[in-house]
């Protein structure tokens, strides 16, 4: 039994979260085009008849301006200590920049790094091949893979390339278990994807969404969360005019939570304003961020 943990690194926006659902065929991982998304380390385990891999995605790795962003970061690259594959996506319709270089310089260039060009659907064969050239010489990638996350190409060739590294051993986890995360974190994440897919661009990522109360029974889910913005002008603009839009974000991920646990979903939301709270290292522990 081929088995490992393969850490998925890259800058924001460069399809990770992406990557993990597609390969799970799972919703596991909230995707937005928001800059910092993915605020925790989730894990995806993968199981076929001749291999278990867990499939680590990571928050964006950028330069840090918050106290945040450094936790960020500092999530993001001890998270491939354990490691036995890297995947270090780029997003290959924009090429490597200077972002993705600030990464490659802190990768252990003895450890197993593959280089993963995502969003090749945007690109024709003879910019794929030129991208490959670019990139070849700019660290000692163990493998260069080719694929397209959203459209699902070349991800059976990526998991078979990954397999030939993996050490030998036994399963880490049972063949049920296909997730770290818990309800209630799934139940925020799911929120916080859809306000933040409904937002336009005055709208940071300064949101996040924490669930207060998750209740089960067996036909209903009650569950309240909050959102949490760092300034009351975002409140009016989360909450819309006579509340539509804090309505639209609630009755979406009421629905996706439906399918996702089987069960009626009630769903309240509340928003709050937290001055400045991704600088207070107090706040961030107690919306369970730092972990």
């Amino acid at each position: 039994m081929k088995i490992g943990y393969v850490n998925l690194v890259g800058r924001p926006n460069t399809g990770k979260s992406t990557l993990l659902n597609s390969i799970m065929g799972e919703h596991l991982a909230i995707v937005s085009d928001k800059v910092g998304t993915t605020r925790n380390i989730i894990d995806g385990v993968y199981n076929d008849k001749d291999s278990q891999i867990v499939f680590v995605d990571t928050p964006g790795i950028h330069k840090p301006v918050t106290l945040l962003d450094k936790m960020l970061n500092k999530k993001s690259f001890n998270a491939s200590i354990n490691t036995t594959v890297t995947l270090f996506l780029v997003d290959g319709s924009k090429g490597i920049g200077k972002g993705d270089k600030y990464i490659l310089d802190k990768l252990d260039k003895e450890s197993t790094v593959f280089l993963v060009i995502n969003k090749i659907d945007n690109m024709d064969k003879e910019n794929i091949i030129k991208e490959i050239d670019k990139a070849k010489d700019l660290f000692p990638f163990k493998e260069i893979v080719p694929i397209s996350a959203s459209k699902k190409r070349n991800i059976d060739e990526l998991i078979k390339t990954i397999k030939k590294y993996l050490p030998e051993g036994d399963k880490f986890y049972e063949d049920d278990t296909y997730t770290n995360i818990s309800s209630r974190f799934l139940a925020s994440e799911v929120l916080r994807e859809k306000l933040l897919n409904l937002t336009n661009k005055e709208v940071p990522y300064t949101i996040t969404c924490y669930t207060e109360e998750f209740k089960e029974t067996n036909n209903l889910i009650r569950i309240k969360v909050d959102v949490i913005v760092d300034r009351k002008n975002l409140k009016k603009i989360i909450i819309g005019k006579n509340g539509t839009l804090i309505k639209e974000a609630g009755t979406e991920a009421r629905e996706d939570l439906e399918k996702i646990f089987g069960k009626k979903i009630y769903l309240e939301s509340f928003v709050k304003v937290l001055d400045n709270w991704r600088d207070e290292k107090k706040i961030i522990e107690d919306l369970n961020l730092d972990e």
